[in-house]
């Protein structure tokens, strides 16, 4: 079997999207809901593409987990791993969108069903043919899914496959901000990849500029780091080799998931390109400015529609 499968652990939940931007919560209508969760999200990335995808997580065995599981099935992610509960409901999230498409957070999970997924359901069997393991920080707080992404960061090495963090910051989620900086600070040395956008690099590292705080993010096994910066473009660097890509102007109708997007589809490509854990330290300045101009196009097709995995583009969005 080929390693061309992606495996994300972590939350899988619903995003309401608000039937107008630009306002408070309160003067939303009605809001629409939308599969979502940043680790599903990038499953569902890499499937639109054509990959395949596996996801690890938990749902409520309620309305909302059911509709998630046929979503996901419809997008092609593999769900055989996915556990139902009836100990917590599935984990909800309310969006505010503002007039340019940036996002605030009202979260329901205290807790949800996500937070529960214990490490004893992870099997190393999963990661057979998996090309990398993502994951996020939404899920790495004070219960059993910590223990579960420990579990799976094991058995992923175990299997030859290549580890992706993307701390997604969800301030919100956390007793404590030192909390939080400790934790992603904790598993960032556990990774291969580690993708910061241009709002988290302070927060993370202590530092304004990426290049400031590249010593900071070159820890344990990080090989390739990736910064975005929205519609300024992206960045990537290995202790060798950087590139930059530009951004395509577009007009931002929901950013939701639009990092999850890039990081989805940067892995995709890498996959593609044949570049697995054993070369990441030897990429070219081209085969990465390749693959971030590749997520860019990606990212600034998602963000013209709303949602997350609804706006995605397929492969044939880049065909002429």
């Amino acid at each position: 079997m080929s390693n061309d499968m992606i495996v994300a652990i972590g939350e899988a939940l619903i995003d309401f999207i608000p039937d107008k931007t630009g306002c408070s919560f309160d003067e939303v209508g009605a809001f629409s809901p939308k599969v979502g969760g940043a680790p599903t999200n990038v499953c569902g990335a890499f499937a639109r593409l054509g990959g395949r995808a596996r996801l690890l997580t938990q749902l409520g065995d309620d309305p909302f987990g059911h509709k998630i599981l046929r979503e996901l099935e419809g997008c092609g992610i593999d769900i055989s791993c996915v556990s139902l509960t009836d100990k917590a409901n599935t984990a909800l999230a309310f969006v505010s969108l503002e007039a340019d498409g940036g996002r605030t957070f009202s979260f329901y999970r205290k807790p949800s069903a996500d937070m529960l997924y214990a490490p004893e359901k992870v099997r190393g069997e999963y990661f057979d043919g998996a090309y990398a393991l993502h994951f996020c920080s939404v899920d790495l707080g004070d219960f059993p899914m910590r223990e579960a992404h420990m579990a799976a960061i094991t058995a992923a090495r175990s299997r030859g496959a290549l580890v992706s963090f993307d701390p997604n910051l969800r301030f919100q989620l956390w007793d404590s901000r030192e909390a939080l900086k400790q934790t992603v600070t904790s598993f960032i040395p556990l990774a291969d990849i580690v993708k910061v956008s241009d709002e988290e690099l302070e927060f993370i590292t202590g530092k304004t500029a990426v290049e400031d705080a590249l010593p900071k993010l070159f820890t344990g096994s990080v090989k390739l780091v990736v910064y975005t910066c929205g519609s300024g473009g992206a960045y990537a660097f290995t202790k060798k080799a950087s590139a930059f890509a530009e951004g395509k102007k577009v007009r931002a109708v929901d950013t939701t998931g639009a990092g999850d997007g890039f990081i989805g589809s940067f892995l995709w490509k890498l996959c593609q390109m044949g570049i697995g854990s054993e070369k990441l330290a030897d990429v070219s300045d081209a085969q990465l400015r390749t693959a971030l101009g590749f997520s860019n196009e990606f990212c600034s097709i998602s963000v013209q529609s709303a949602g997350a995995i609804a706006s995605y583009p397929d492969i044939r969005d880049y065909e002429p």
